[in-house]
């Protein structure tokens, strides 16, 4: 035991973790944030290439997203908007390069009908649901018990259709229809505002991307936290009493604290041994809830030489294995980066290919895309989120079926002197680093209150 203890421990220096720890900071208590990781940033990464920092993570903001812009004003991070002059791409099946302009790819009249009135009915669905509690929502129960692969079946009328939804699905869950209960899909929705809210380039959360990258808040805050912040720290087991709990890292180190917030994801979460064991709903869900699957590549050029044929360096693709790309570069465009993000099904069959064979793959998919020219990068970097120890997928966890309404109200509820946080326990941008950093402001908030009563 050491000897000198904190007040509250925070397990965790992803973005939840590091807000949280920090606005405990701020209010007076004294802290210890615990991180596995050599480096700080949970699912925001970042690397240097060609004198720019290129993030392997989480990296998009957009409207209604207030609680990231007001973190980044607070730490002096401007913001970027992400390059959307000139049209974008859509690869059909069959490897056919269509350019459209917007948000809407040319699929055909027949298609795009189909895909309005499924995208209609989702977000007329996702408005009756109850963020906070999704199992009390009405229908809560049907909703469960069925996956966003039945439904699209069902409501999408043509082959088109199904295919875009499928592929929809892939890009902001990182996972297949099959895999993710309706339920989820229409409170993962609604956590966003609406389907366009989670899909849309302006306007959307992709609208902009913080200067320097999103890893530079996360650096930011870990320097306000200085000697508060243990790093190569990966926690093994947590005990808790009637006065207080004891945090053991893998060395056997150990510290005792009035409380702990975990802000890991939930699968990593599930690994820490506790003492008494959790109740049974919450040691159920966290069972129950995988990560999504996603690897994603940055490819680097001299210039961006996609604007100078009218692209925009978005594209998104109806053939395996890249979902979509988007233009990263920087506001001086002195640089080309390109992002390439493979997700679901996609992302777990390349992993098993030889990382040979995955570059070239890729390559090979980029020039189709974008001509010969993007098959030769200065720099090729992947970060197959899948295989990080400490983080075991992206974006977020997955919500299968009957997961909610069997055991979410167990989700954010705390466990005597344990809390928990991280993107997954937020209802409001659920997935997001802005949902992050809600997480982190809110788990503080409840300690200070917890503590409050408890004195």
């Amino acid at each position: 035991m050491s000897h000198h203890d904190p007040d509250v421990i925070v397990v965790g220096a992803g973005m939840a973790g590091l807000v949280c720890a920090d606005r405990l900071r701020a209010r007076g208590a004294e802290v210890l944030l615990l991180e596995a990781c050599p480096q700080v940033g949970g699912r925001t990464a970042g690397i240097e290439l060609d004198g720019e920092i290129v993030d392997l993570g989480g990296q998009f903001i957009g409207p209604g997203q207030d609680r990231v812009y007001a973190l980044a004003a607070e730490l002096g991070v401007a913001t970027v908007p992400t390059y959307t002059d000139g049209e974008n791409l859509l690869q059909t099946e069959t490897g056919r390069l269509r350019r459209f302009r917007g948000m809407v790819p040319k699929l055909g009249p027949v298609t795009l009908l189909d895909v309005a009135q499924a995208q209609s009915r989702l977000d007329r669905l996702a408005r009756a649901i109850d963020t906070r509690t999704p199992w009390r929502s009405p229908n809560a129960l049907a909703l469960d018990g069925q996956t966003l692969r039945s439904w699209i079946d069902r409501t999408a009328r043509t082959r088109g259709g199904r295919r875009f939804l499928t592929l929809a699905c892939q890009a902001i869950w990182a996972c297949e229809p099959s895999e993710l209960s309706l339920l989820h899909a229409l409170f993962y929705v609604k956590s966003g505002g609406d389907l366009s809210a989670l899909t849309d380039v302006e306007g959307g959360a992709q609208q902009d991307r913080l200067d320097g990258g999103a890893y530079g808040l996360a650096t930011k805050l870990a320097d306000r936290l200085g000697g508060a912040l243990r790093l190569d720290a990966p926690v093994r087991r947590i005990e808790q009493d009637g006065s207080g709990v004891v945090v053991t890292v893998d060395d056997g180190t150990a510290w005792r604290a009035g409380r702990v917030v975990v802000a890991v994801p939930p699968p990593l979460a599930s690994r820490i041994v506790y003492h008494p064991p959790l109740p049974a709903a919450r040691d159920n869900l966290l069972q129950r809830l995988p990560m999504g699957s996603v690897i994603k590549y940055v490819a680097t050029y001299p210039e961006p030489f996609w604007r100078s044929a009218g692209l925009t360096g978005a594209a998104l693709s109806l053939r395996a294995p890249i979902a979509l790309t988007v233009d990263s570069s920087p506001p001086s465009g002195r640089r080309g980066v390109l992002l390439a993000f493979v997700n679901g099904a996609a992302a777990r069959d390349l992993a098993a290919r030889s990382p040979g064979d995955r570059r070239a793959i890729l390559l090979g998919a980029l020039a189709r895309l974008f001509g010969p020219r993007a098959a030769t990068p200065s720099n090729f970097v992947e970060r197959d989120w899948n295989q990080e120890p400490f983080a075991r997928g992206g974006y977020s966890a997955v919500f299968p079926p009957g997961a909610w309404t069997r055991a979410g109200s167990a989700l954010r509820a705390p466990v005597g002197r344990i809390h928990w946080a991280g993107t997954e326990t937020s209802a409001r941008w659920y997935g997001y680093i802005d949902g992050a950093v809600r997480s982190g402001e809110a788990a503080a908030d409840a300690v200070a209150v917890d503590a409050g009563d408890a004195g």
